[in-house]
């Protein structure tokens, strides 16, 4: 039960920690491939799951 709280507390420091950096930073989160409206500057195959999921999108837009 120890090792759980343990792992507990480690992992709520680690997320306090990254939440901290973005106030800090003062940055909105985007995505791998730069967010929205954005060209991908990531792999071939990161590029083309952008492309995929764009067109997802406008079709459910649609």
């Amino acid at each position: 039960m120890a090792t759980f709280f343990a792992t507990l507390v480690v992992f709520g420091l680690v997320t306090l920690g990254m939440a901290l950096g973005v106030i800090v930073q003062g940055k909105r989160l985007q995505g791998s491939c730069g967010g929205t409206g954005k060209a991908c500057k990531c792999s071939p195959l990161a590029a083309r799951s952008c492309k995929l999921r764009r067109e997802l999108d406008a079709k459910a837009a649609s």
